[in-house]
């Protein structure tokens, strides 16, 4: 019998929130809690009921932890429900992790918790439902990577950066994610972007050496990660940047990193699917500032990556490059890039 209470499992995280409409009820051998919603045991029996027991007809994503499920309630509100895998070895520490983490941060680029439930027989998290998925979807698809023009890209990238922004310098103590990738960043109907999946975060306390087992997804994890396994903040950064070169090349961006040199033209790390040159000065303009930022974010040292403060600071207000005009764009090495200040 697993038997898990909010309020204890986030007293870790000094953020405040409001309580007033929050609900925890043991019933019949299960704990549940879920806020923003009424009357806890009903609310979870209408999760069952309306997902016909978890049946894979309402399956809308899994991974290597989790199903996800979309479950529509009677109040019209769309829950995402995810149920945690019983076969997978220490999901009960990711299942609690995540309850910890998510029970406190409030940002409007972090997926929005609602509650959880553990019982006997199973482990579930519910969040809002984001109705266009993951960003890694919209890209894999040419549909989804065609509506996904230059403008909703950079305001993507934005979200992003303002999301770690707030985990690593709002939150008391500092939150790192450790598993940005493009998978976990899902995007809503107005492809407001929200940083999902905080089963394996951790919270970084003072005077504590980070040490951790390696974590997180192949390809986006910082190199520094194979040969000391220290958790900071700088991490996210490199994974941050991985995920931004992603989000303007349209695929991971491994093979174009492993041929990467300074004579490289920028415009070939862009999606082919999207032109830029019939693009505004001030979109083009930020399109290149992401391409600059994220070369700084994958730097291999991680004290010379810059703090996700600043790339957000940047990307919410940006300056003009020098050498932003269409014509010059052509021609635009990515030596002459990473050199302008």
């Amino acid at each position: 019998m697993v038997y898990l209470r909010v309020i204890n499992l986030g007293q870790q995280v000094k953020k405040k929130r409001s309580t007033a409409n929050d609900t925890s009820e043991e019933f019949d051998g299960h704990f549940f809690s879920i806020w923003r919603v009424s009357h806890g045991k009903e609310t979870y029996k209408e999760i069952i009921r309306v997902t016909e027991n978890f049946d894979e007809k309402y399956q809308i994503g899994t991974g290597a932890c989790s199903i996800v499920y979309k479950a529509t309630l009677s109040s019209r509100l769309t829950l995402a429900i995810k149920k945690i895998k019983i076969e997978v070895q220490m999901n009960e520490e990711a299942f609690r992790n995540e309850i910890q983490v998510l029970t406190e941060i409030r940002h409007r680029n972090i997926v929005r918790f609602y509650g959880f439930c553990s019982t006997n027989e199973f482990n579930f998290l519910a969040y809002e439902y984001m109705e266009r998925g993951s960003l890694g979807t919209n890209l894999r698809s040419e549909q989804g990577a065609m509506e996904l023009d230059w403008i909703k890209r950079v305001r993507i990238v934005r979200d992003i950066a303002q999301a770690l922004s707030y985990l690593h310098h709002d939150c008391n103590p500092s939150i790192v994610h450790r598993d940005i990738t493009s998978n976990n960043i899902l995007l809503n109907e107005e492809y407001k972007a929200c940083v999902a999946d905080f089963g394996i975060s951790r919270l970084l306390k003072p005077n504590s050496s980070h040490w951790s087992l390696l974590a997180g997804t192949y390809g986006y994890m910082a190199p520094e990660l194979a040969y000391v396994m220290r958790v900071t903040e700088k991490c996210d950064v490199y994974s941050f940047g991985i995920v931004a070169l992603e989000v303007i090349h349209g695929t991971h961006p491994g093979d174009l990193l492993s041929n990467i040199s300074l004579s490289m033209l920028v415009k070939d790390m862009l999606d082919s699917r999207l032109p830029l040159h019939n693009t505004d000065q001030v979109t083009t303009n930020q399109v290149l500032l992401v391409i600059l930022i994220a070369m700084q974010c994958i730097n291999t040292i991680p004290q010379a990556r810059p703090t996700m403060l600043e790339v957000s600071q940047r990307l919410s207000s940006p300056k003009a490059l020098p050498t932003s005009n269409n014509h010059s764009y052509q021609a635009l090495t990515l030596n002459h890039l990473v050199n302008i200040v």
